[in-house]
Parts: C-alpha cells; structure tokens; sequence
C-alpha cells in the first residue's frame, strides 16, 4: 500500500464576488484535484480545536494526526527542531520575524522578504549585541528566524503572529501576561539595533522595505512525538520548504528530502517538488507534500497569485502523483489545506477547510470537483480533525465511505492522464 498526502497550505478560502461567488480552489483550473474528489469522497475536516489560534502549527499536526491538546506547545520549538536548533530543558524558544513597523502600524511582517544576505548580517549583529544575556538567534530562512532565551523556561506570556495584523496598529497587539513586559523590552531593544543599521539604509535606498523591528511569538519548547512508523506500521518521506513543517515529520520520523528550488515562497519549484515525490514513492510507503505558496498569497491579498499557486500545484504535483501512484497495486492519496487563509482578510481562518481522498477501499461520494461548497454538501466532517490519518492509513475501508477493498480502485482516465 502507498500513501501520498497533499497539504497545500492556506488553498482554502471564502467566496469572492470576483469569481462569481466562488472559491480560490473552486475558481481554479485544478482537474487533477477535481478528479481525486469524483473518485473519492470529499469533506471537511475541522484542524483547530475551540480555543486554538488559527496557525499552521496546530492546523497541520492535527492533519498529521497529532493531537493539539496533547501535542502543541508553541511554533518556534517545532521550526527549531528542523534546524536542529541545542536546546535545554528549560529553555523557551521563540519565532523571530524581521517586520517593518511604520508609525506604530505593522506594514509589512516578512520585512519586504527581507534578502538572506541582509538577514544575516542583522541576526548577527543582534548576538553582538546580547552576547553577554542569556539570549541567542538562530539564523533562518529571509523574514523567519529563532530566538532561543537560556532558561527561560517558566516565562508566561501571550503573543500575537505578525500575519495577524496586517495593516494594524501594533500596540494592541504587544505581548500580554504575567512576564510580558521582559518580551517587550527584547523587542524595544531590538529596534535600537536596527534602526540606523547599515541593512536597511541600503534597503531604503534602494526602496525597499527596511526590517525595522524583530517580532517575537509562537514560543514554547519542544514535545515529543511518537513516529509515523511506530504508530501506523509505515515509513513516511516529507517534502517541505518550511522550518515548521519540517519539524512536525522530523519529530514524526519522516525522512527529509531537500528539493533545489522549494523556496516555502510564491517562486517555488513546484515540478521539482513533485518529482522528488514521485522518486520517494519506490522507498517509502507514505509520502507527504506540503505547498506554502497558495498561504503566501492569502496573506498578499492576491487572489490571482493565489490562483496560479493552486493551479501549479495540481498541474506539478498531483498529477505526477496520481500517475505514479497508478502504477502500485493499491494505493491512496489525500489532498487537504490545513486551513483557509481568505485573500479577503489575508489572515488565517478556523473555519474546517475542505479535503478530499481517494484510492483503494473508498467509495466515489458523488461530488463533481473540489472546493469548499461540495466539500460541505458531501456531509463528512471530521472532528475532531487528528482523528482522519490513522482512518486514511488503515489497510481496510474507510468506514466512512465503505466501497471497493484493498487494492481494486484505480482513478478513471482523463484530463490528469
């Protein structure tokens, strides 16, 4: 039996009068997609528990079959973990963004996505300069960096993701709780540093955004996870160009496969994603794909790069997938965004985002494409969400969409031929 799951994160979204009252995924040209959904049965799967933030921390551990209530201790540790970051007991660490703070407002939380040499030479000069404190920054990926506080351990605070105010005055949004004041003098003396930095007299310069302050949230420490082999009897491979997801299948014991060109930005390559997927398939039984880019234009607010984003992951990854996965006797392929992320408010959404499956044992539900309006018609809502992967890596039928048995399902030809 082989596995693929699909996470193309944030693809979900409302209806948007520019499309006639429909969807991002179901206003795109996504026949691969489609076609999983009319083979398969189609629902919607609900990934953030009452009382959660709407991140892709909590969202995509419940897609992976974590528990958040169990499992979710912030979004720094599990990013820290995928860079293999030394941590201590009782050491906290946070996610850092570079952002661009503008007359109190957060104009713009990736800094103008910030170029890596000039990331790096700032993420330097702030281990200048707290050298002597128990504080350390871990160098990451353009905007997305680690700040590591050495015994920290019983820090309470509250904090806000920058992706959740744009546009919005900052001081609403500072830290709260009961240690949050020494979170805000970080961050008040981060601004110091930067401020006449020679980074960002370049960049204003040359009209670019300037990282004007450091952005600390999504702390917490490390927790560990049973592996996807011993909970379901099957080694998985994961592909992703993002430090979170990346951490979540390193702590599940997925293989990491690197992939020149996966950018975790609108610029990936996705044909190279979805070959190294197809490659991985002939060694490990599961293979998971995850897409950042339709989450990036969310947060733009650009439904046509949203568009196109979706577009190219069904055109380059689902559909070498789905031709692969044809040649094995039986198989099984998931596709589900781990939340919406609507070009409307350019933020995350709780609302369950729609998901679709197909392969051996599951019975055609009767929807005609895939989008978030067949996906609520078709009446299967799985809640709690972390509940769908250990049903979707049964060797059985799906009890809920009972059908054809272990290995007769073959997808129907077409135009994802």
């Amino acid at each position: 039996m082989k596995y693929a799951i699909i996470l193309p994160d944030g693809a979900a979204d409302e209806p948007l009068a520019e499309f006639g009252g429909r969807t991002i995924l179901e206003a795109a040209n996504t026949p691969c997609m489609d076609e999983v959904a009319r083979s398969g049965s189609v629902g919607t799967l609900v990934t953030v528990p009452a009382g959660y933030l709407p991140g892709s921390d909590v969202a995509t551990l419940s897609v992976l079959g974590c528990d958040p209530a169990v499992h979710y201790s912030g979004r720094a540790p599990l990013e820290a973990v995928a860079r293999e970051v030394p941590l201590g007991p009782q050491d906290i660490v946070f996610r850092c963004n570079f952002v661009t703070i503008a007359d109190g407002t957060m104009r713009d939380f990736t800094a103008g996505h910030i170029a890596q040499p000039h990331a790096h030479r700032l993420i330097a000069e702030l281990n200048a300069t707290f050298v002597d404190e128990p504080v350390e920054f871990f160098e990451g990926v353009q905007y997305r960096h680690l700040m590591v506080l050495r015994g920290g351990a019983d820090l309470a605070c509250t904090c806000t993701p920058p992706h959740d105010i744009p546009d919005q005055p900052v001081q609403n949004h500072l830290p709260t709780g009961a240690a949050a004041q020494r979170v805000v003098d970080l961050m008040d003396r981060a601004r110091g540093v930067l401020a006449n930095h020679t980074v960002n007299r370049e960049r204003t310069t040359a009209r670019e955004n300037p990282a004007t302050d450091i952005w600390l949230w999504g702390q917490g420490r490390v927790q560990p996870l049973a592996s996807v082999e011993q909970r379901y009897g099957v080694r998985g491979a994961s592909i992703a160009a993002v430090d979170l997801i990346r951490g979540i299948t390193r702590l599940m014991g997925f293989a990491q496969i690197d992939v020149s060109g996966a950018t975790g930005y609108l610029d990936t390559d996705y044909a190279a994603k979805g070959k190294a997927a197809v490659d991985a398939l002939d060694e490990y039984d599961l293979v998971c794909v995850h897409i950042e880019a339709p989450d990036e234009a969310g947060h733009l607010g650009d439904s046509a790069a949203k568009i196109q984003a979706v577009e190219q992951i069904d055109k380059h990854v689902v559909a070498p997938l789905l031709q692969k996965l044809r040649t094995y006797e039986a198989w099984r392929v998931l596709i589900a965004p781990d939340h919406p992320t609507p070009v409307s408010t350019r933020t995350h959404t709780a609302t369950p985002p729609p998901f679709c499956v197909a392969g051996a044992g599951i019975q055609a539900s009767g929807a005609d494409a895939f989008g978030e309006s067949t996906a609520t018609q078709g009446g299967w809502r799985v809640d709690p969400g972390h509940t769908l992967l250990a049903e979707f890596l049964k060797a059985a039928t799906m009890p809920q969409c009972a059908g054809q048995q272990r290995g007769d399902h073959r997808l129907p030809g077409g135009e994802c031929e």
